[in-house]
C-alpha cells in the first residue's frame, strides 16, 4: 500500500465538492464509499475531484458508479473531475464516461452543473413528458451513441452497456479482466 487516502468535503450552495488524494483501491475504498454515499443521500449534488489520486482501481470505480446511482435516486447527481490522462482512459476503456459524467476542471463541473439546473416548476412537467417520450431507457444502445462512437458492448445475457469485469491502472498502462460477452 502506497499513499494514504484522504477525503476533503466542501458545502456549496446546492453541491459538494468532495476532493480525493491518494490511492483507492481495496484497502482505502470503503472510507470512500462510505463518505459518498453519505453525501449523496443527502439529496446533494456531488463533484468528485480526483486530480490528486495517483491509483483507482475497479473497487474505486464501482463507489463512484454506486455513489452516482444513490444521488439520482436521491434527486440529485455526481461529476467527477479529473485532468489525468490514464484515468480518465480508465473510465473510457470501462464505459463509465456515459454514467459518470467526467470534467477536465472544476470550473469545468461547477459550470456544466449551472447549466443543467433544473427549469422552473411550471415548465418541468411537460419538459419531462418530452424527455420520457424520446428516452430509450438507462444502459441501452441508441443510434444516436452509436453515430457519436459512444460504446455499445453487450452485458451477459443479452443486456447492453459496459460490459467490462474490472480494470486497473498499473504504471502507464491499464489492465482489464474480464470481457463483454
Amino acid at each position: 500500500m502506497g499513499e494514504a487516502l484522504t477525503i476533503r468535503v466542501r458545502r456549496e450552495k446546492g453541491y459538494a465538492v468532495v476532493a480525493v488524494a491518494g490511492e483507492v483501491d481495496i484497502a482505502t475504498v470503503t472510507r470512500l464509499r462510505e463518505r459518498l454515499f453519505e453525501l449523496a443521500a443527502s439529496g446533494r449534488t456531488l463533484v468528485v475531484d480526483l486530480d490528486q489520486v495517483s491509483f483507482i482501481d475497479s473497487a474505486g470505480l464501482a463507489a463512484l458508479v454506486g455513489a452516482a446511482r444513490r444521488a439520482a435516486a436521491h434527486g440529485a447527481s455526481l461529476q467527477v473531475v479529473c485532468a489525468r490522462a490514464r484515468t480518465r482512459q480508465l473510465f473510457r476503456l470501462t464505459g463509465l464516461d456515459g454514467p459518470v459524467p467526467l470534467a477536465r476542471t472544476l470550473d469545468g463541473a461547477l459550470e456544466s452543473l449551472a447549466a443543467a439546473r433544473p427549469a422552473p416548476a411550471s415548465q418541468r412537467g411537460a419538459q419531462e413528458a418530452r424527455t420520457a417520450a424520446r428516452s430509450p431507457g438507462p444502459g441501452r444502445c441508441t443510434r444516436r451513441r452509436r453515430e457519436i462512437g459512444r460504446p455499445c458492448a453487450r452485458r451477459p445475457g443479452g443486456r447492453r452497456g459496459p460490459g467490462l469485469i474490472a480494470a486497473t491502472v498499473v504504471g502507464a498502462a491499464v489492465v482489464v479482466t474480464g470481457s463483454s460477452a
